[in-house]
């Protein structure tokens, strides 16, 4: 069976096409397009079938990963957006958590509702905390607001009550009356979305998923459309930020789960290598022409979180962003890639990103225009990229260009050499993103001194081993096709979906039935999504998931409960399972009642993996891996050297490298430093050994 991934990224679009039982994969890497993103992908999956002689009518999948969503509250360019919601409660979306991120800091900053004032219509109604109805609907202001928001413009709305996940009962029945009066309208219900208590949060979340709906939409029927044309006939999914496929009906209905859903497809190929490698404990480094993505893996599973902060309005200021409540693989993600143009800030010192030149105009040795330095400008003066070489020959670098922008940009205001200017830049995105990672590990308690990294993207294999020798890191693995890893992520993903409620009971007052009753809703809720997708029920797997806490406190902690086939059998073990949990992370259990907060059930269709082992279609691998040798920066030298470049098509496993070295593929080169070694394994894997003693 033919498949392709495909993820879109801020300067490339990756793609791969997976052969299925013939353990070879195609791949192609084609600048995005910015002005509409589905050109490059149409353009890129036609290509890749032609590269690699199969006809697109006989592709059965294509999952794709994209950051629109993200992008699309970033830069506010979505829907004009109104909100329905309790009378008297609409400025909860300005009062927000009313506390600050910062305290001493007298400027700090918070980004603007979605939903302006003017566009947040009142109706009267009231369901208490325990679902039962207070005011009942007004329907006919139901029916006033349908028409006052039709005549303010727009294009979506976000049904928001107070305490509708507890009884959706008015949110639903007012939906049907918009649809009705306003069938034009993008209509998003909170307790659809997600059946999250706190409102704030889940109001939140509900006007991401309106003001996203119809721009995501559109773009997912433009991409149906434009293959379709082309000779297409099999299934599109979208991937989810949880790490599970969506169908194109679900995705369209629920946009918000898609915000990050690119990079959350790397994080799930690394957890694979993991496995594979028995390798349980990872932190997985994605590193591309914009961004730079760091996630942990823990047991052999990225670590999922259910809330998440977008456009974030202060230094990346934790707190200082919109909060999002859905299933997300939890990651970190900063402003560093290729493009990301080096300054001299208003000190006098040397700045990188997080702003980037992007795919246009690109950075100055693209020879598009551009002129800022950047990332690639830096590396490829270093030496460490080919100029005749990069994306495999497909794509030649300026190198006079990138010195000038350099040289003009950086070197002459800080009254440096060029090529130290350009070691510079590199050495400060390298200790930007460790300091990131060093940060985001501490904080889940995850000791990657005695992990591994796995490191991928067009620019991760450029940079891995210098931030793993800052992090302490002892090993870091190169996996096959490392530039376009997203890409393959998205073909190891399952296709999934997951729901959750908010009822706080006292596990004292249930019973096992009432237990399993319980779990059993929300099963066939998540489950509905797969059997409409064509999934049969018998190759479904529920993951069963509850948040739990001592009586009084404030704050929950996940227990995954184990696999069953009735909810109800595991009624007797969640207690002992909750002060396990409890105990791990605070070394002590509490003689108190216990309580659930948060039931949650995951549906999670057949594994689509790729098999432990993979190469590369379409590639001729030279007789002998050395390719020759290349002038490169080597640091703990302080200049240039001689350094020996490796064709990795060419080494086969058992096969050594030491470092200083270059190993070049298509999409990507991996910058082996002195002392370091690197061995080929059996998969086709570099694992590199890092040399740390006595280093930086």
């Amino acid at each position: 069976m033919l498949r392709i991934g495909v993820d879109i990224g801020g300067t490339f679009t990756d793609f791969a096409l997976s052969e299925g039982g013939t353990e070879r994969l195609s791949i192609h890497k084609r600048l995005t397009s910015p002005e509409d993103p589905s050109r490059a992908v149409i353009d890129g999956v036609v290509a890749l079938c032609e590269e690699s002689g199969v006809a697109l009518a006989d592709v059965a999948d294509i999952v794709h990963g994209t950051t629109l969503v993200t992008n699309s509250v970033i830069e506010r360019k979505g829907a004009v957006t109104g909100m329905l919601g309790t009378a008297g409660f609409t400025d909860i979306m300005d009062m927000g958590f009313e506390r600050r991120y910062d305290l001493f800091d007298l400027r700090i900053t918070y980004p603007p509702p979605l939903v302006p004032r003017a566009l947040r219509v009142e109706v009267a109604e009231r369901v208490l905390f325990d679902g039962s109805v207070e005011t009942p609907l007004d329907e006919e202001g139901v029916k006033s607001a349908a028409r006052r928001l039709r005549d303010l413009g727009v294009g979506a709305v976000a049904v928001c009550f107070l305490n509708s996940y507890a009884n959706p009962s008015h949110e639903r029945r007012a939906a049907e009356i918009l649809a009705a009066e306003a069938p034009d309208l993008f209509v998003s219900c909170s307790a659809d979305v997600f059946q999250s208590m706190r409102e704030f949060e889940r109001w939140t979340t509900t006007t991401v998923n309106a003001f996203t709906g119809p721009m995501f939409d559109t773009y997912v029927a433009r991409l149906e459309t434009g293959l379709a044309q082309r000779g297409f006939r099999g299934h599109l999914y979208i991937m989810a930020s949880s790490g599970g496929m969506l169908t194109t009906t679900t995705a369209r209905r629920y946009p918000v789960r898609a915000l990050e859903s690119g990079p959350a497809a790397g994080a799930l190929m690394s957890a694979a290598h993991g496995r594979a490698l028995e390798l349980p404990n990872l932190l997985s480094f994605d590193m591309g022409g914009t961004t730079a993505k760091g996630a942990l893996v823990r047991g052999g599973e990225p670590i999922k979180k259910y809330e998440m902060e977008v456009a974030r309005a202060y230094e990346f200021r934790r707190g200082s962003g919109m909060p999002v409540r859905i299933p997300v693989i939890d990651m970190i993600e900063i402003g560093a890639g290729g493009g990301s143009i080096a300054d001299v800030d208003e000190r006098g010192l040397l700045k990188v990103g997080p702003r980037s030149a992007g795919a246009q105009p690109g950075p100055a040795c693209y020879g598009q225009g551009g002129t800022r330095p950047t990332l690639t400008d830096a590396n490829l003066m270093l030496g460490y990229l080919d100029p005749a070489f990069f994306l495999g020959g497909k794509m030649s670098l300026d190198m006079a260009a990138a010195e000038r922008a350099i040289a003009d940009g950086v070197a002459r205001r800080l009254g440096v050499e060029t090529l130290r200017a350009a070691f510079g830049i590199h050495d400060i995105i390298c200790e930007d993103v460790a300091r990131a990672f060093r940060i985001h590990a501490t904080e889940r308690a995850f000791d990657y001194r005695t992990s591994s990294m796995v490191a991928f993207g067009g620019s991760g294999p450029l940079h891995a081993l210098r931030i793993a020798r800052k992090l302490k890191i002892p090993r870091v693995i190169f996996p096959v096709a490392a530039g376009v890893m997203s890409a393959l992520g998205l073909l190891e993903s399952p296709l999934a979906f997951e729901v959750g409620r908010s009822r706080r009971v006292h596990v004292a007052d249930l019973d096992a039935a009432a237990f399993g009753e319980q779990l059993a809703i929300l099963e066939a809720d998540a489950s509905r999504v797969l059997l409409e997708a064509g999934v049969a029920q018998k190759d479904i797997r529920i993951v069963r998931r509850l948040d739990m806490r001592y009586q009084g406190q404030g704050h929950e902690i996940e227990v995954t409960l184990p696999e069953a086939p009735h909810a109800s059998a595991l009624f007797a073990q969640i207690e002992e399972l909750f002060g396990a949990a409890y105990q791990r992370i605070y070394t002590l259990r509490l003689d108190e009642p216990t309580e659930i907060v948060n039931w949650k059930v995951e549906a999670v269709g057949p594994a689509t993996g790729l098999g432990e082992r993979y190469e590369l279609s379409g590639v001729s691998a030279p007789s002998v891996p050395q390719k020759g040798t290349r002038r490169a920066y080597d640091a703990s030298a302080g200049r240039l050297t001689d350094w020996p470049v490796y064709d990795r098509y060419a080494l086969r496993p058992g096969m050594t490298v030491d470092g200083p070295a270059l190993i070049e593929e298509r999409e990507s080169t991996a910058v082996v430093g002195s002392g370091d070694r690197v061995t080929v394994d059996a998969r086709l894997n570099l694992v590199a050994e890092l040399d740390l003693a006595g280093k930086e």
